[in-house]
């Protein structure tokens, strides 16, 4: 029996900054260094500000791929006839108004983390995947990685029990004293502070360990509690934690507390995230987004250590491919959300967002938000 061809997904790429670059640098890995087999991915399109900076991209992160076009507009890239799906990594506040424009133009969209600087903005994209029947994802890399998926299997195998209690961290020391105020970080017109930048991974960790636990049954938390502090240097947050609560209801029997927190003015934990279970605990290595390895204990009666496990994970490039193979997969088999990040997952972190910041008093500038 002859073996099926893999399907060839190709990538037009919104952006020429950092994330942009690692992103493109792991497209070009050979999926089967990582067991892929059944899809690959092509890069054909490059949009920056410029010919040049597109040109540039392409010959400093593609090896001057003389196949790639290199716009001078994004447009040229939403347009572009050979461009299967659109990867947008320009800052987040910019990634309503990017997203749109790809999805209107009938393109597949992976659009970076968080999705959009508030829910209205993130239902309104929705709304036009939709209505144009295409696939749209939020770049959550972190979940397609395959430490989560064999943490998954021992978490919710029931061996450790009920989950009851998580805490996760991102933080890191940005030296924001010496930064110019219109870095990202700290300009409150990029979105900058903690929650936004960095809050997606904790809050990653406890929608896989609390909201896709099988004893939810996909319940949204009961209460969010957030807590900011904010730098005077531009008022943005520069410290945030925030508290999810998960009670029982008629449909659920999780009961389980994620507390979750993010800084840009000190280091961050390692393990960054640590998930206890009523027989055991799971302990995640920092960083978060990308962690190569994860500890179980397993407990007795007495909730005395009788066994540990560890795991550890190695893979060529920086882990961004997964997130791009479960994109190609989707798209091939004619869907327009992912099971393994789905839209309802995204509503929840902009939601649960939203609520912080509303609690935490961080109101964006005006014409920040382009869906209120």
């Amino acid at each position: 029996m002859a073996s099926t061809a893999p399907t060839t997904l190709r990538w037009g790429i919104v952006s020429t900054g950092w994330i942009a670059s690692v992103f493109v640098k792991d497209l070009l890995v050979d999926p089967k260094t990582r067991d892929v087999h059944d899809v690959v991915h092509k890069v054909v399109a490059i949009g920056s500000r410029s010919v040049e900076k597109a040109q540039e991209f392409i010959d400093t992160y593609a090896a001057g791929d003389k196949s790639i076009k290199a716009y001078g507009t994004y447009e040229g890239v939403y347009s572009d006839p050979n461009v299967d799906a659109i990867y947008v990594g320009t800052p987040h506040t910019l990634h309503y108004i990017n997203a749109r424009d790809a999805l209107k133009a009938k393109k597949a969209v992976l659009c970076e983390k968080p999705v959009t600087s508030n829910a209205a903005e993130l239902r309104s994209l929705l709304a036009i995947a939709k209505e144009n029947n295409v696939f749209f994802m939020e770049a959550l890399w972190t979940r397609f990685q395959p430490l989560v998926k064999d943490l998954k299997k021992i978490a919710e195998g029931g061996s450790l029990g009920e989950v009851i209690m998580m805490q996760a961290d991102l933080c890191a020391d940005f030296g924001v004293e010496k930064l110019s105020k219109s870095h990202r970080i700290l300009n409150p017109d990029l979105g900058g502070g903690a929650l936004l930048d960095l809050g997606p991974y904790p809050l990653v960790w406890a929608i896989i360990a609390l909201y896709e636990h099988p004893s939810n049954n996909g319940a949204r938390p009961s209460v969010i509690n957030g807590s900011m502090i904010k730098t005077p240097l531009t008022n943005v947050d520069s410290n945030t934690s925030f508290t999810l609560s998960f009670t029982p209801t008629s449909s659920s029997t999780l009961s389980a507390q994620a507390n979750l927190t993010c800084a840009i003015n000190v280091r961050g934990n390692d393990p960054s995230v640590t998930i206890r279970y009523r027989h055991g605990t799971i302990h995640v290595a920092a960083p978060p987004y990308c962690p190569k390895w994860f500890k179980v204990e397993y407990f007795d009666d007495k909730g005395k250590i009788v066994r540990e496990e560890k795991r550890v994970y190695e893979y060529v490039g920086g882990g961004w491919h997964f997130q791009a193979d479960e994109v190609a997969r989707c798209i091939r088999d004619g869907k327009i959300e992912s099971e393994g990040w789905g839209w309802d997952k995204s509503l929840l972190e902009m939601d649960i967002f939203d609520e912080v910041r509303r609690q935490g008093g961080y109101v964006f500038p005006k014409g920040v938000e382009q869906v209120v």
